[in-house]
């Protein structure tokens, strides 16, 4: 596995665009695999006033056509992961960092197998989410020990004219692995719903 990180132009038009419709975003970085087409994680970072697209792929990456678009150097970090990926062990505790996409499936009546799924709006019932997913993920949260530091909404349509309305929700805090072997591997192909747009990816420090 590979994380890379690409510095995004926020004057750049296309990038201005695909800030509000992320299916872009996620179009680009497809495009810039061959072969069979498999999802890869991504989320919108801001670190010291800068704005990055934080990505984990399969294979060692060429971003040079998603740089084009958004980005006003081709350039890009790329650090191979599986070697990072092996230093954790049980009960290690690490500091961490996720946007998710958390939600409710309500069932208006009995003979609904799916309920219509709803988007959790407060904080409380999204850091309920998080520590309720935490169970069968293979960490442990404890609820003082994380807040929720940004909310952000998406409405879109996609290329398909699908509307599409999700609310995107950022963690930080400390957690604790109880399974490492079943945390390494949500660590790679995330958490939670809406991946294409950029949710599901949890870094750790």
């Amino acid at each position: 596995m590979f994380l890379s990180r690409i510095p995004l132009d926020i004057s750049n038009r296309n990038t201005l665009k695909a800030l509000s419709s992320p299916s872009k975003f996620h179009g680009a970085l497809e495009n810039c695999f061959t072969g069979e087409r498999k999802r890869n994680l991504w989320r919108l970072d801001n670190l010291n006033g800068k704005l990055y697209f934080l990505v984990l792929t399969e294979t060692a990456p060429d971003f040079s056509s998603f740089c084009q678009q958004f980005s006003q150097d081709e350039i890009w970090e790329t650090k191979f992961y599986d070697n990072f990926l092996q230093k954790i062990e049980n009960n290690s505790k690490w500091r961490f960092r996720i946007t998710a996409n958390p939600t409710v499936s309500i069932c208006s009546n009995i003979k609904e197998k799916r309920g219509k799924v709803y988007p959790h709006i407060t904080t409380e019932y999204q850091k309920k989410w998080l520590i309720e997913k935490s169970k069968n993920f293979g960490f442990c949260l404890v609820s003082d020990a994380f807040d929720v530091v940004q909310n952000k909404w998406y409405r879109f349509y996609k290329s398909n004219n699908h509307y599409i309305s999700l609310l995107a929700v950022t963690y930080e805090g400390f957690l604790t692995v109880n399974d490492a072997e079943l945390f390494r591997n949500n660590l790679i192909h995330g958490i939670g719903k809406g991946k294409a747009y950029g949710m599901g990816l949890m870094t750790i420090m």
